[in-house]
C-alpha cells in the first residue's frame, strides 16, 4: 500500500511521462476521446429531454447506423449516397418506433417504456445482423488518418488528423444540437413534451410529430457516432458497447443537459488518459479501461443529480 501511495503522489511527472509538452499532449488526446464521448452521450440526452425515456437501444442505434452505412457502401453505393439513404433509415426507423412503440404506450410508467426500449435494442441488434451479417467490417469515408507534429519550443506535440476531424464533427454537432434545443420553437416544444405529454397535447404540441422529429436526430447522431467509432476501430457488434462508456458522462454532466453531455465527456476523456499515463503503472495499467466507473460512483454518492442537473427537493 505504501508503495502505491508513493507511486502515485512522490514519483514526480517527469520520471513516469518525461515532460510538460508530452502531459499537454496526453491532455489533448483526451479532449479528442471526450468530444467522441460526449456525441454518444448526446444521443441518450436528446431522447430524454423529449420523451422521457432513457433509450437503451442507442448503442445499438450506433451499430445498426455504421451496419447499414458500410453494408451500402460494400454493395458499390457512392459514399454521398450512401450517407444520404443511411439518413433516410434511421428517419423510417424513427417513425416505425413512434407508430410500433411510443404510440401504444403513452402516458405508460417510465419503466415500462424503458423495457419497450430494452426490446428494441435486441430487434435492432438482430435485424442488422440478418441484413448485414455479423463479420468485421472496414468503414472508410475519407477521413484522413496520419500523425501529425504541433511544435512547443524545442518539443512537438503529436496528434491524429481523424481525431482532429472526428472532434471538430462532433464539436459542430453538439453546440448545433444545443442551440437548436435552447433558441429554437421545436427545441422548446421537446422540452415541454418531455415535462409532460398530456398538457404539451392540450396546448397544441403535436406529440406524434416531436417524436419522430426527436428520434431522427437521435438516428442521424447514432450515424455520426457510428462512423468516427466505426472508421477507428471497425464496424462489429462490440461497437453497441461504446454506449456504457457513455453511461459515466451522463452521470457527470447530468442526464438531461445538452451542456453536461459536453463537459461530462471531456471529463471523462481527459481524466481517463491522464490516470492511465501517470497512475496506471502503479496498478500494473489498463485503468483506463474502468477510471470512469470509479469516477461516476463517487458522482453518485455525493452528487447524484450531475454537475448540471436540476437537484431533487423532496418536501415531507
Amino acid at each position: 500500500m505504501q508503495e502505491f501511495l508513493n507511486c502515485v503522489f512522490v514519483s514526480s511527472p517527469s520520471e513516469l511521462v518525461g515532460s510538460p509538452v508530452f502531459f499537454a499532449e496526453v491532455v489533448l488526446s483526451g479532449v479528442l476521446t471526450g468530444v467522441m464521448y460526449s456525441l454518444v452521450a448526446l444521443g441518450f440526452v436528446l431522447i430524454l429531454k423529449a420523451s422521457g425515456i432513457f433509450n437503451f437501444s442507442q448503442g445499438t442505434m450506433v451499430l445498426f447506423a455504421a451496419l447499414t452505412l458500410v453494408g451500402f457502401m460494400e454493395l458499390g453505393v457512392p459514399t454521398w449516397l450512401a450517407l444520404i439513404i443511411t439518413i433516410g433509415v434511421m428517419v423510417l426507423l424513427a417513425v416505425a418506433v413512434e407508430k410500433f412503440v411510443l404510440r401504444p404506450l403513452v402516458n405508460q410508467d417510465l419503466i415500462i417504456l424503458f423495457m419497450a426500449t430494452i426490446g428494441l435494442n435486441f430487434v435492432l441488434e438482430g435485424l442488422g445482423e440478418t441484413i448485414w451479417g455479423s463479420n468485421v467490417k472496414k468503414l472508410d469515408v475519407g477521413i484522413p488518418d496520419y500523425p501529425f507534429e504541433i511544435p512547443v519550443g524545442d518539443d512537438y506535440i503529436l496528434l491524429s488528423t481523424f481525431d482532429v476531424y472526428a472532434a471538430v464533427i462532433g464539436a459542430v454537432l453538439v453546440f448545433s444540437l444545443a442551440v437548436f434545443f435552447h433558441k429554437t420553437p421545436i427545441g422548446r416544444a421537446l422540452r415541454a413534451v418531455a415535462d409532460d405529454h398530456q398538457a404539451a397535447m392540450s396546448v397544441g404540441i403535436p406529440l406524434k410529430t416531436i417524436w419522430i422529429i426527436v428520434w431522427s436526430v437521435a438516428g442521424v447522431v447514432a450515424l455520426v457516432a457510428g462512423i468516427m467509432w466505426g472508421s477507428k476501430s471497425g464496424v462489429q457488434f462490440s461497437l453497441a458497447l461504446i454506449a456504457f462508456k457513455a453511461l459515466p458522462v451522463l452521470i457527470l454532466g447530468g442526464f438531461e443537459s445538452v451542456p453536461g453531455a459536453i463537459i461530462g465527456g471531456l471529463i471523462i476523456g481527459v481524466g481517463e488518459k491522464i490516470a492511465e499515463v501517470y497512475w496506471g503503472p502503479c496498478v500494473g495499467g489498463a485503468i483506463e479501461n474502468w477510471f470512469a466507473y470509479m469516477l461516476a460512483l463517487v458522482f453518485l454518492l455525493f452528487r447524484p443529480q450531475g454537475l448540471f442537473g436540476e437537484k431533487i427537493i423532496e418536501r415531507v
